[in-house]
């Protein structure tokens, strides 16, 4: 007889890590730091989802090397001086309940790039750079043109990506994932849309896996091993020619070997893309990895109701639900859906806020119940003595 299914509130454990609830917040490129230095921005920006009752808090992609930056505010972790600024992020997030990981990446060829808000006129000074890429060509037309890296270049690479890896354990992070996915430089070894190198990282599927199965299990040997790794990549590339589903099956199955944990199930951003985009257009990906490379994976894209996310649970077709621009808008999304869903437990339905909020939020429903009682002409639970917290 098989048990209850799994429900977006419920606790769930991957390794040595155990995350309150199912819900995630997406890494999201802030462009805000300084020298890849961490600011009070970033404290506010992911603390409040810590706040807000998220099971999971995901840092932005966080460059390995200075010209493996997106931007010039990108986040990073290529000196030490970069840790203590989100050591603090993270000891904030674990006051109040949630699990936090970091998103490492290389941008490859979208590297140097500006912010969104910032337009050429306005591009500083120091933000151009050399950038570096799986072959010399540019990731679009117009987009600055890269070096190839040579296999000594790729040898770097390896150490960059580790010694990063051991800065975010040493920041405290519970939860580390690795980027290979949305044209960043894993993704371009993995696609034979970018990938036509004649070397033995090019070729067949085989070749275009080689060097990001060596990054997935060299930050695996260094990245303590109750910690959970993670890898996002794109399942399909969305174009004639490109990553197929098969391709991704076989990859997520050999990340497996190698140690990775989860598989964070995106897609396209290389080349165009043809899978309509609709509400939760890539949970579907995420459940054939799942099924079939038989690996936890995590399901994105177009999630934004409670009935909806807790049924990718419900239906096992994911382990994890993460939401990106719907945490921006909502960033207590999970309190506000859980009182959707019922899904208290044992607990309060306001057991994921803060005590600070929930002593205002338990003012307000005293008062509602006693207009309620006084509405219908029953004595209010309001005690005499109430301590509730003053307006000021």
């Amino acid at each position: 007889m098989q048990g209850k299914p799994d429900r977006l509130f419920d606790q769930w454990t991957l390794r040595g890590v155990t995350f309150r609830n199912r819900t995630v917040v997406s890494p999201m490129c802030q462009y805000s730091a300084d020298q890849g230095i961490a600011n009070d921005y970033h404290l506010v920006h992911l603390g409040r989802f810590a706040l807000g009752g998220f099971g999971l808090v995901m840092v932005e992609a966080t460059a390995i090397s200075p010209e493996g930056r997106l931007t010039y505010g990108d986040l990073g972790l290529w000196d030490d001086s970069q840790i203590p600024s989100l050591r603090r992020v993270v000891d904030f997030a674990h006051a109040y309940g949630a699990r936090i990981g970091l998103q490492l990446g290389h941008a490859g060829a979208k590297a140097g790039t500006l912010p969104p808000w910032v337009s050429d006129e306005e591009r500083p000074a120091d933000s151009r750079w050399d950038i570096y890429s799986v072959t010399e060509e540019p990731h679009s037309a117009g987009w600055q043109r890269p070096s190839a890296l040579t296999v000594a270049d790729l040898e770097q690479q390896l150490d960059a990506w580790t010694s990063a890896a051991k800065r975010a354990a040493e920041a405290g992070f519970d939860v580390l994932e690795i980027h290979a996915a949305h044209g960043y430089l894993l993704h371009s070894f993995l696609s034979p849309l970018s990938n036509t190198r004649a070397d033995e990282y090019g070729g067949d599927l085989e070749g275009r896996m080689r060097f990001p199965l060596r990054v997935a299990k060299a930050v695996r040997e260094v990245w303590p091993a109750e910690r959970p790794l993670l890898v996002r990549i794109s399942v399909i590339d969305g174009e004639q020619g490109g990553i197929t589903i098969e391709d991704s099956i076989e990859l997520a199955r050999r990340l497996k070997v190698v140690g990775v944990d989860l598989i964070d199930c995106s897609s396209g951003g290389i080349g165009a893309y043809y899978n309509q985009i609709r509400p939760g257009y890539q949970v579907q990906l995420a459940a054939e990895l799942r099924r079939r490379a038989e690996v936890p994976t995590l399901a994105v894209g177009l999630i934004t109701d409670a009935l909806q996310a807790d049924d990718v649970i419900r239906t096992a077709a994911a382990d994890l639900v993460a939401f990106g621009r719907e945490a921006l808008i909502n960033p207590s999304w999970p309190v506000t859906a859980r009182e959707e869903l019922a899904q208290f437990g044992e607990g309060d339905r306001f057991d994921l806020l803060p005590v600070q909020s929930k002593s205002w939020i338990g003012k307000r429903r005293r008062q509602l119940d006693r207009v309620t009682a006084a509405d219908a002409g029953a004595p209010s639970r309001e005690p005499a003595n109430s301590t509730a917290p003053r307006s000021n």
